[in-house]
């Protein structure tokens, strides 16, 4: 039975395996630094399509198809799917996963979702209230741009403190008894509001809660940074991961060379384009699911702590000048259940 560890952190009992993993992503995606890893890589941004809504939804369709392939196993073998993505309504959810057939639990934890999916997937299968189950999430470019910022056709100067919203998509199937990589302990977190307004520099909205859920974990499980082989966030760029190191040293902990974000992982940060790095719910869960996860199944990570951040924020929010509050969710990701 799972229990609670310090004041937020939850430790799995029975310590659920992922099985599969699997992601696309889009043409600049494919041209970054870990491009040979990812699945499938599409050159077309609307995928031949109607529209690049439609084509976010495919990009989630590949994924969790390329996770249950690994898995070897079909839809109609999970019990049930978490997922979500940055559009109104989750649009690119609904129609991205309505053919699997499954239970659906959708979410919205902007570019956490990843981290959110997962750990609750996980608390569910642990529970003993599903077998088997899928996380996943995406982000477009295209579509994200013109849901919050501007039409493409505008041109606008991208500002160095903006990060280029990841196309792309990753998907996780979950399951009681599975191998390696292992799902050990999880840390939802608390929404932090700094009162950054400024939609072109999200790093800094999300990076103070990026640090109360790392710190609240290391606090709750009374262990170090440089317990584990690797720390990610994702994704901070960067901004944020500047000022996270800042505010971990205030809390009284030393990100060191074992840190990495994932907005800075995925591009060529020497192109202008993406100014601060990668951002967007495919983010992280690009780089979870092509990079992270393999080296952890082989053993080449024993212990790895896997932090995803979001701004959440709205059009609406935005056009009245609100804040953009932060959150940060965790999950602990081992090789061996010892």
């Amino acid at each position: 039975m799972a229990k609670r560890i310090g004041q937020y952190t939850i430790e799995l009992d029975r310590m659920p395996g992922i099985i599969g993993y699997g992601t696309a992503v889009g043409k600049k995606e494919g041209e970054g630094p870990i491009a040979d890893e990812f699945d499938n890589i599409f050159e077309d941004t609307t995928m031949g399509l109607k529209s690049w809504e439609e084509a976010e939804s495919a990009l989630m369709t590949s994924a969790i198809n390329s996770a249950l392939t690994k898995a070897k196993i079909t839809a109609s073998d999970a019990d049930g799917l978490f997922s979500g993505d940055l559009l109104d309504q989750s649009i690119a959810t609904t129609f991205g996963v309505k053919d699997f057939a499954l239970p659906h639990i959708g979410l919205f934890g902007a570019c956490s979702t990843m981290a959110l999916s997962l750990s609750l997937a996980s608390l569910m299968v642990d529970s003993g209230a599903m077998n088997c189950a899928i996380a996943a999430t995406s982000s477009h470019f295209c579509s994200a741009e013109r849901q919050f910022r501007f039409p493409l056709e505008y041109g606008g100067k991208r500002t160095p403190t903006s990060q280029w919203t990841v196309t792309g998509s990753g998907a996780v199937v979950v399951k009681a008894g599975g191998g390696a990589p292992f799902i050990k302990r999880v840390t939802l977190g608390k929404i932090v509001d700094f009162d950054v307004t400024d939609a072109n520099n999200m790093g800094a909205a999300m990076a103070p809660a990026a640090a109360d859920t790392l710190s609240g974990f290391l606090k709750d499980t009374n262990t170090k940074p440089e317990d584990y082989d690797a720390i990610f966030t994702g994704d901070l760029g960067q901004v944020g991961s500047t000022l996270l190191k800042q505010l971990m040293t205030e809390k009284g902990y030393t990100l060191d060379e074992n840190y990495n974000d994932c907005g800075l992982m995925i591009f060529d940060m020497s192109d202008s384009d993406v100014a601060a790095g990668g951002s967007g719910c495919g983010c992280s869960a690009s780089v979870l699911c092509a990079h992270i996860l393999k080296r952890i199944q082989s053993g080449e990570y024993q212990k790895v702590l896997f932090c995803a951040t979001g701004a959440l924020m709205s059009p609406t929010s935005s056009q009245q000048g609100k804040s953009i509050p932060g959150v940060a969710h965790l999950v602990e990701i081992v090789h061996n259940k010892g």
